[in-house]
């Protein structure tokens, strides 16, 4: 007899997969993911987060189910996110904002976020849109990516207008290029590459897969997907975040806030140097956490107090 699963409580309080998941609901709207479906030693019901095509048709039942998107599909080995992580991210954002909007959430197209890497998978704007109603410029370097992102799109047509795609021509710049003259936007959003080489990338998604279930030993292999700029830079986490954070203090009066994820809790002591060097007004470090895993993100805005709540979404 299966057993029901605790609410995960680590989970924002606004994320609706702090429930866990429902399979037979999941499975009624995507019955492809059924045979991916067992029960585990734990009497609970799962899937094999090994093997990335159960991974793929878990994040097709969760967009359909619960942001009403349909037809998504990535590219082989490209990365393939865990959703519910990726909406506690932005459901953290949607608090920053209200911090600065009479504590109300900004709902609605006018609040415009700027996604830094989205990938082929386009699941932060994907989700914001969903949840927010807000509208987001997703960029990556990679054209394959992007084309894919664009198949998303029009496959839900209601993405149409909250999306659009700009392609960073120039890999050694983030911002630069991205962000014109007469832009606004209410956040940027980031997973920075935080591996320095292939081979660390390799081995970090080795040990990921080795760890679950407590499986044999495998040999090297990105069994999760992801291509090098998904994965690795060179300077790996730090030197990204390093670059992004000198980038945006071109733009202080652009953004309201730039965030990043940094999944390396010891790159924050330097990090916090560099942003007290380029003289940002503001800046927070937001816990999260997913299962046993321990997250955050840094937050920075040039703007003063004064002029962050008079921000205009």
């Amino acid at each position: 007899m299966k057993k029901e699963i605790a609410e995960k409580t680590n989970l924002h309080p606004r994320n609706p997969h702090r429930f866990g998941y429902d399979f037979e609901r999941l499975i009624a709207v995507y019955p492809d993911l059924k045979k991916f479906v067992a029960v585990n030693a734990h009497q609970i019901e799962t899937i094999d987060f090994s093997n990335p095509e159960a991974v793929k048709a878990l994040n097709r039942a969760l967009l359909i189910s619960e942001y009403a998107i349909q037809n998504w599909d990535i590219p082989k080995n490209y990365l393939c996110p865990p959703i519910p992580g990726r909406a506690d991210y932005l459901h953290y954002i949607a608090d920053l904002l209200g911090e600065t909007n009479e504590n109300e959430i900004p709902f609605g197209n006018s609040v415009c976020g700027l996604d830094i890497g989205t990938g082929a998978n386009g699941i932060y704007p994907i989700i914001g849109n969903a949840v927010y109603d807000w509208s987001f410029v997703a960029t990556d370097i990679d054209a394959v990516a992007l084309e894919n992102v664009i198949s998303i799109i029009e496959a839900n047509p209601k993405l149409n207008d909250a999306i659009s795609l700009q392609q960073q021509m120039n890999p050694r710049f983030i911002f630069k290029d991205i962000i014109q003259p007469e832009d606004k936007f209410a956040f940027t959003i980031c997973n920075p590459p935080f591996h320095a080489s292939a081979e660390e990338a390799a081995k970090g998604s080795l040990r990921k897969i080795n760890n679950l279930e407590n499986k044999k030993p495998l040999k090297p292999t990105l069994n999760f997907g992801g291509q090098n700029a998904e994965l690795w830079c060179e300077g790996g986490e730090l030197a990204f975040v390093t670059q992004m954070i000198y980038e945006s203090s071109k733009y202080p009066m652009q953004v309201l806030w730039f965030t990043t994820l940094v999944s390396k809790e010891s790159n924050l002591f330097n990090l916090h140097k560099i942003l007290n060097k380029v003289n940002a007004a503001a800046v927070k470090t937001i816990d999260m956490a997913q299962g046993q895993k321990n997250s955050r993100f840094i937050a920075w805005s040039f703007l003063s107090e004064n002029q962050r709540k008079s921000w205009k979404f």
